[in-house]
């Protein structure tokens, strides 16, 4: 096997672990599962990250809905970026966009300098975004390490070709991250086409937000 990576989405405690135990490289760590992630309590990110040997990046997502901010919302993702950089997170993942769906620039580069040197990923706001290629320029522009993206399909399956296509853009500049109803299932035949280097999966398979140890087993076996 390669060196390939795991990333986990995980909503609790519980999953973290569970990720941990099963081979994931990296814990993603969010809360609001229904709102496709927002930005985790302050002390179960603390309690998480004391329970971790591996990688843990943060959302910093102030709500659902679009990927548009207030001044004030803004305020509150800078301020959430300093109060986790305390506790030694790994990464910080988040994105902001213009009314008009483009990449904004001058934002996200703030966030970027002020997570320094803390890695940053952009998150599948990338799936909305107008310009997918201009907006990977930019993206590398920002010093972004990494970008979540479905391809800008409803999955990873349906956004396949788009996801081929960054990877070959990218040309190692950044890790595009392909997420998004990623599966065992289809983990295979994914990596076959679309050969990134870091894969990434909520692991959840049924009605709960609890990581299933054995998909996340699973899915690393193919990696």
């Amino acid at each position: 096997m390669n060196n390939k990576n795991l990333e986990i989405a995980c909503f609790n405690a519980e999953s973290a672990v569970i990720a941990q135990q099963n081979g994931a490289d990296r814990v993603e760590l969010c809360a609001n599962m229904l709102e496709g992630g927002t930005t985790p309590d302050f002390e179960l990110a603390r309690k998480v990250r004391a329970e971790l040997s591996i990688k843990m990046n943060v959302m910093i997502r102030p709500r659902g809905g679009n990927f548009v901010y207030t001044d004030a919302e803004f305020e509150q993702m800078k301020s959430e970026i300093e109060q986790f950089k305390t506790i030694n997170v790994d990464g910080f993942v988040f994105g902001i966009l213009n009314n008009d769906n483009s990449f904004d620039l001058e934002r996200n580069k703030e966030l970027v300098n002020l997570a320094s040197p803390i890695p940053c990923t952009f998150h599948r706001a990338f799936d909305v975004v107008s310009d997918v290629y201009q907006s990977l320029e930019l993206l590398i522009d920002c010093r972004f390490q990494t970008v979540l993206t479905s391809g800008q399909g409803e999955n990873v399956v349906e956004g396949i070709e788009v996801l081929q296509t960054l990877v070959e853009k990218a040309n190692g500049r950044i890790v595009v991250m392909p997420g998004g109803g990623l599966r065992s299932t289809n983990i295979r035949m994914l990596d076959q086409k679309v050969n990134a280097s870091y894969y990434h999966s909520s692991a959840i398979t049924d009605s709960t937000e609890i990581t299933n140890g054995d998909e996340v087993k699973n899915i690393k076996s193919y990696l």
